[in-house]
């Protein structure tokens, strides 16, 4: 497992400085480098480093050489957002480490002084009916909106609102509209590339269904395409249809292994992707031996699989960081609408190996 990512000294040193700016802690213009530097019980150097990206973003200003830095008049007088947040399902399908970007987004944003509004009902409470979510949303009354993996359709009409909204993961390709997420397309490609080399051609790629329709989506058309490549002729035996709750998860395994049994399975989200184990083992269907499994996510728990499962990574502190500026930039009214990947890689692994000969 990869260690987990951490946010450096000089990173947390300059949200300390710009949450106080924006509280209001200091006004006019702010202590000397040696004050701050005792204070934070930090170099002078990293003081320095952290003003200097202050500077950069217009929160502070220069006043000269032995001279304190000028606080933003425009920063001084601004006041925190209500920042509204969308789930998709909190309860029972949100993959651990989606959970924990947001709860750490969640917490940097109630830490630099905004007012975090997280929508009573879910996504998948609402049976993804758009009109209900708005409904919902325009209850809350948010300044700026954060939707957790919306589907095509909801991030289609987010789109078209005047309230600056950004996507976190979701289907946003294409659209007019701020978004963050990882970039597992490479990963994907990669992992179905070594799954073809090692002899697979009965790979099946298990994804949710906002990920298949209306039409499937760039990491799954990247699959089929990879496929293709290869000359594996694609069809729904690769990117089956299935009705997403435990039962018919359930039903789609007994399905897909009582006639052509996959070889290789790629599970989006790691509670599937235990489920899927716990059905092989019931089964006694060994892997890899007779068949292999990839996960694309990685989840702390991994850790204590032996040998390592086959999953792709990436590093969530990319992504805290994009939705913090993102947010600073509502509150200057200069929202963007950039759409801003981190790129995920495939990390073969102990679950995988060459397709049975028996």
């Amino acid at each position: 497992m990869p260690p987990v990512p951490r946010i450096s000294i000089i990173e947390l040193v300059t949200e300390h400085l710009r949450s106080g700016l924006r509280s209001g802690r200091w006004s006019g213009i702010l202590p000397g480098v040696p004050s701050l530097a005792k204070e934070l019980d930090v170099s002078q150097n990293t003081v320095r480093t952290a003003l200097r990206k202050l500077e950069g973003e217009g929160v502070l200003s220069s006043r000269g050489q032995g001279r304190g830095r000028g606080i933003s008049a425009t920063v001084a007088a601004a006041s925190p957002l209500r920042v509204g947040i969308l789930r998709y399902d909190p309860h029972l399908t949100d993959s651990p480490q989606t959970s924990l970007i947001l709860t750490g987004i969640m917490h940097s944003l109630e830490t630099a002084g905004h007012i975090v509004c997280v929508c009573k009902k879910s996504q998948v409470e609402l049976i993804f009916d758009v009109r209900r979510i708005a409904r919902q949303l325009a209850e809350i009354g948010a300044d700026a909106w954060l939707v957790e993996m919306g589907s095509l359709p909801l991030l289609e009409w987010c789109a078209t609102q005047a309230t600056p909204c950004l996507a976190l993961y979701g289907r946003a390709e294409n659209l007019s509209l701020a978004s963050t997420g990882v970039n597992k397309v490479p990963a994907y490609r990669a992992a179905t590339r070594h799954l073809v080399a090692l002899g697979h051609r009965r790979i099946v790629l298990i994804a949710r269904e906002e990920r298949r329709k209306p039409t499937p989506g760039s990491v799954e058309r990247a699959f089929l395409d990879e496929l293709a490549a290869h000359g594996i002729p694609t069809s729904d035996y690769h990117l089956p249809d299935w009705v997403e709750t435990p039962k018919g998860f359930s039903k789609l395994l007994e399905s897909l292994f009582r006639h052509t049994p996959p070889t290789a399975l790629i599970i989006e989200e790691f509670p599937r992707f235990f489920a899927a184990a716990e059905f092989l083992a019931r089964r006694r269907i060994h892997v890899p031996e007779q068949v292999s499994l990839v996960a694309t996510d990685c989840d702390s728990s991994m850790a204590w699989f032996d040998p390592p499962i086959a999953h792709m990574r990436w590093e969530n502190a990319h992504i805290l960081r994009r939705v913090l500026r993102w947010v600073d930039a509502v509150r200057k009214g200069k929202p963007d609408r950039k759409s801003i990947k981190y790129l995920a890689e495939f990390v073969p692994g102990g679950s995988i190996g060459p397709v049975c000969k028996g």
